[in-house]
């Protein structure tokens, strides 16, 4: 390995890690974290194809953030890239949910005061997100049209499939409305992955979720079960993170792995820690297995989202690159910034500002990440100090 790419490969870990111990909110803020880190501050991609990559992992089952954050480190260091990028981002909540997943169990941790500020955050840094984002891909009266619809259909339609939907219709629109027009900076993805290797990745993914289940019932081993149990469940996720929790439920409560009340306690713990929903699978493999049963879980979980935007990157190009997708794209990203805009206020704003003092943090944090331009790390305590204040008024 060159010193060039063991260089990028430290680089994503450490920027990913970062990312990892703050990122707090769900997979909205997720998007809107690595906007600020990845896009704003670093450049390692362009507004619109960083619009672009989220619009893709929108239409992908799994965890969309999760998949962005993946996609990205592709693009900045290949395939290890990818890899390294996904750890950095997940391990730190998933090493916090096996190491208190007992600890944790029983408190109601839900409603205290710095938990409720880490809410507010996710509130300034998604507003930020659509506030770059916005000014680059709804420059004129259509996309701002299209947005607002997207954004009005997104709260008064809220079924798993309705993004996607969503999605399909603006790129149906914007290809009847700007598949003529040129468009300007579209930077080509410089993706290290061949064709063939996408191809392989692809026919890995449907291979394990018709034979998984069939290898359960002639193993009968509680260690390829959960295999089986956790990448049915991150394959069949539509709809952002938080409609995994019915399918793990069914997985894991009736097999007995894990208690209804572990179950509740749990998801309530991984509420309070950075990082991807998705790391709720470690704390339920701990439960049933210990360490080793955390790692099949999480490792399970995550690999249909790695299988699926490795297998689709290397055609990306050719894609996006298309005057027809372009067009299209054009329509979908303007889609992207309206469901962003639809997830402000649901689930952010609906569960995060609860009363004017509330609402006088959010602007304050806002203040301090657009104008003061302080770094994300510095507003996440900053919102958990001050969610920890309007607890004690």
């Amino acid at each position: 390995m060159g010193k060039g790419k063991l260089a990028a490969l430290i680089e994503v870990w450490g920027v990913s890690t970062k990312l990892g111990l703050t990122s707090f909110g769900g997979p909205i803020a997720h998007l809107g974290y690595f906007h600020d880190e990845y896009i704003r501050r670093r450049k390692w991609m362009d507004e619109r194809s960083y619009a672009d990559l989220v619009a893709l992992c929108q239409f992908l089952p799994g965890p969309a953030s999760s998949q962005v954050g993946i996609g990205i480190g592709v693009v900045r260091a290949g395939l290890l890239g990818g890899i390294v990028a996904w750890l950095g981002f997940t391990l730190p909540s998933v090493i916090a949910l096996v190491a208190f997943a007992y600890l944790l169990q029983g408190f109601d941790i839900g409603h205290a005061g710095w938990i409720h500020g880490l809410k507010i955050v996710a509130v300034a840094i998604v507003a930020h997100a659509i506030w770059g984002m916005g000014q680059k891909l709804t420059p004129d009266r259509v996309r701002i049209t299209l947005a607002v619809i997207a954004m009005a259909i997104t709260l008064s339609w809220q079924t798993a499939y309705s993004q996607v939907i969503i999605i399909l219709a603006a790129g149906c629109i914007g290809l009847g409305v700007y598949r003529k027009k040129a468009v300007e900076g579209t930077q080509s993805l410089p993706i290290k992955i061949s064709r063939t290797f996408g191809v392989v990745c692809l026919t890995i993914f449907f291979a394990l979720i018709l034979l998984l289940p069939l290898l359960r019932q002639w193993g009968d081993s509680k260690g390829l079960s959960m295999i089986d149990s956790f990448y049915r469940s991150g394959s069949l996720v539509f709809g952002g993170g938080h409609v995994v929790l019915p399918l793990l439920q069914r997985e894991v409560v009736p097999a007995g792995w894990v208690t209804q009340a572990d179950f509740l306690a749990g998801y309530g713990a991984t509420q309070a820690v950075p990082g991807p929903l998705f790391t709720f699978a470690g704390y339920l493999g701990a439960m049933a297995g210990g360490v080793p049963g955390a790692i099949i879980a999480i490792l399970a979980i995550f690999l249909p989202a790695f299988l699926l935007v490795v297998g689709v990157l290397p055609f990306w190009n050719g894609l996006r690159n298309n005057p027809k997708i372009q067009g299209s794209l054009m329509g979908v990203n303007a889609a992207v910034v309206g469901i962003l805009l639809a997830a402000l206020y649901d689930p952010l704003w609906t569960t995060a500002i609860l009363q004017p003092m509330d609402f006088v943090l959010a602007v304050l944090l806002f203040t301090m990440l657009v104008f003061w331009k302080l770094p994300p790390w510095i507003i996440v305590l900053a919102g958990a100090a001050g969610g920890w204040v309007i607890g004690l008024i």
